[in-house]
């Protein structure tokens, strides 16, 4: 891999080691390069504006707000941690919403509280839920859980000790764990799973549909016990995955997409409904993919539009990612939002996301076919381990090694 401008060892930068492949070739397959973007379509100009600078975060992994309501922000701290602020630019402490560093396996690398969502009800449905890596058992790593936790108090704080469990997925290596959780449109809530971690997916999960590894999952948390399968999920007939726990290998009902390799970031058009998401990648290519119901994105065989196994002749019968981009540009792509807001109007309709490695900050727009290449809007000296949204469809951007957050803003 090439020099990027920098990087440390520290936390999530072991995700950095295992997007560059860990010893794997990642091979080409002889396919063509991403097509650049039509000419005239110029990148829009916009700069970043440090935002709450009196706050100090630790780790931070992941930042909303709560639906329809802009007075506070949520931060997930990868240490086992929610923590809370008021939306007040000289906000200078941050309380806890829910503290679960009793049962978080956090590290070194990849693994802790990864993600979180609010019921869309929030707070009069006082649900949110979370996906986090627990210590592993029976010689796994570690298994990553979805869990539903209640508020007691109007949805000001999280009881830790409400714990529901609803999923669970044994992880053989301690990276690639997804973690992403978002409510799509149809009120169903979606998670997403890398593929079990290890150079190359040695245990081809990215292709294997009964395990939730290498996948997006839907799930319909308001049916059921402890959840109800969509009927348009493509394996909603069978029963709830084992993964082949009980001995019989059943396509999993849960899997919406799959032949994903670590769907880090995910996030819905607040406009379409669309699910986009990026896709870490392997050796050579970071993607973006338009996610669709019964879609194989490809992994193994593939890494991104180009054969991964075998470097030559792959099945190519899979869905070629939106964008892509290769190692002169980064090596660990976080996925981002369709902008929608209406600060930066040249922006509008472009889906924004960044490279945790290299620090630049990308944008597409969400009308792409596949594949094309991303035009660069930004080159941050950041950590970007996430991109945020307001109510008001601004986007934010989360620096991990720092703590610092920061808003996208149109160049005056």
């Amino acid at each position: 891999m090439r020099a990027l401008k920098r990087r440390s060892s520290i936390g999530l930068a072991t995700l950095v080691l295992t997007a560059c492949g860990g010893g794997g070739s990642g091979g080409n397959g002889g396919s063509p390069g991403p097509t650049p973007p039509p000419p005239g379509n110029t990148p829009p100009t916009v700069e970043l504006q440090q935002v709450f600078g009196a706050l100090a975060l630790a780790r931070p992994v992941s930042l909303k707000q709560a639906p329809g309501s802009d007075a506070r922000w949520f931060v997930v701290e990868q240490r086992g941690v929610i923590r809370v602020f008021n939306n007040d630019p000289n906000a200078s402490g941050a309380g806890v919403f829910l503290d679960i560093q009793d049962r978080v396996d956090d590290g070194p690398g990849e693994a802790g509280l990864l993600g979180f969502a609010f019921h869309p009800g929030f707070p009069a449905t006082p649900e949110v839920f979370v996906s986090y890596t627990a210590p592993g058992q029976a010689g796994f790593a570690l298994v990553s859980r979805i869990s539903r936790f209640t508020s007691a108090n109007g949805g000001q704080t999280l009881e830790p000790g409400s714990e529901e469990i609803l999923l669970t997925a044994s992880q053989p290596a301690g990276n690639h764990n997804g973690g992403d959780l978002h409510f799509g449109p149809d009120g169903f809530l979606y998670a997403g799973f890398g593929d079990g971690g290890g150079s190359g997916d040695p245990g081809e999960n990215g292709q294997d549909t009964t395990t939730l590894l290498g996948s997006i999952v839907r799930i319909d948390v308001d049916g059921g016990s402890p959840y109800a399968i969509p009927p348009s999920n493509p394996f909603s007939s069978q029963p709830a995955c084992t993964g082949g726990a009980s001995g019989v290998a059943l396509d999993c009902p849960e899997i919406f997409a799959w032949g994903l390799r670590n769907p880090w970031r995910f996030s819905f058009d607040s406009v379409t409904g669309d699910l986009w998401a990026g896709d870490v990648g392997q050796g050579s290519w970071e993607e973006v993919d338009r996610v669709v119901v019964g879609g194989n994105y490809g992994w193994n065989d593939r890494e991104g539009a180009h054969c991964y196994e075998p470097p030559n002749g792959c099945d190519e019968s899979s869905l070629d990612p939106v964008a892509e981009y290769g190692r002169s540009l980064g090596a660990s792509i976080t996925g981002g939002y369709v902008y929608r807001g209406t600060a930066i109007p040249d922006l509008a309709a472009h889906y924004v996301f960044a490279d945790y490695v290299s620090g630049r900050v990308f944008a597409v727009r969400a009308d792409s076919q596949p594949t094309v290449a991303p035009m660069e809007l930004l080159d941050t000296s950041l950590f970007i381990s996430a991109l945020a949204e307001d109510v008001n469809g601004e986007l934010y951007i989360v620096s991990y090694n720092d703590g610092t957050l920061h808003r996208l803003a149109d160049v005056p």
